[in-house]
């Protein structure tokens, strides 16, 4: 039925949001002397948004903007020492041990003894890259793609490079943004599996998924199950 079957990597294979949501609130807290947490958390969101397509995703964008949010709402007054915090939180997020979701080792090594497995994660390479090796995961799959950003150029771009024709081609994500949407867009197969929180920048209003065919589960141990059902084998 599928020539490959590819997984998104953040928050669908192991935790990443809740560190940048842990890193948002211990931010809000040293700048809760010059404004409320609120209003804090909303320019942050609004210049992470802006910033994207300067320095796009990851850790150090979220510094970056994180530093630029801080000068910004302090009027310049905010001190070295508030700033060294906030890099300090960076550190932190990138020296985070890896904490890959419960049954993931175990579903992974089962499809790939059957199915040609992709990895398709975005963000910064070295970043990427680093989590990748650091997970363990790596050997069940057969290539590895990190991309800048997921739109339908970027999956016609790995299909063409792969050989694979987009309907045998599925993906697997938390995100409707990057996982889904733009794979439905060429012609591909999706499945959504959602995670406990979504980051702003990849929620996608109702009206956009009227009329779009996907798959949604609960969470990964149901994939193998549904993926006998559609093959027919039992």
């Amino acid at each position: 039925m599928f020539d490959i079957i590819a997984f998104d990597a953040d928050d669908t294979l192991w935790h990443n949001e809740r560190h940048y949501t842990e890193a948002k609130e211990r931010f809000k807290s040293i700048l809760t002397r010059y404004h409320d947490q609120e209003w804090i958390e909303q320019r942050l969101d609004e210049t992470e948004l802006q910033n994207l397509k300067r320095y796009g995703y990851g850790i150090k964008s979220f510094t970056l903007s994180m530093i630029e949010t801080a000068i910004q709402l302090t009027e310049g007054r905010i001190i070295g020492s508030e700033i060294q915090e906030i890099i300090a939180l960076a550190w932190e997020m990138l020296g985070r041990q890896m904490e890959i979701f419960e049954g993931v080792p175990e579903i992974l090594r089962e499809l790939s003894a059957s199915h040609r497995l992709m990895l398709i994660t975005k963000g910064d390479l070295f970043e990427q890259e680093a989590k990748v090796s650091r997970s363990g995961l790596s050997d069940y799959f057969t290539s590895i793609e990190i991309v800048s950003e997921k739109t339908p150029q970027s999956y016609c771009a790995i299909l063409d490079k792969h050989r694979i024709r987009p309907e045998r081609f599925l993906m697997i994500g938390n995100s409707l943004r990057s996982d889904v949407l733009p794979v439905l867009e060429i012609g591909g197969h999706a499945i959504h599996i959602p995670f406990e929180t979504t980051w702003v920048h990849e929620m996608v209003p109702e009206d956009v998924l009227k009329g779009r065919n996907f798959v949604s589960l609960d969470h990964l141990g149901q994939l193998s199950d549904w993926l006998n059902e559609r093959t027919g084998r039992i």
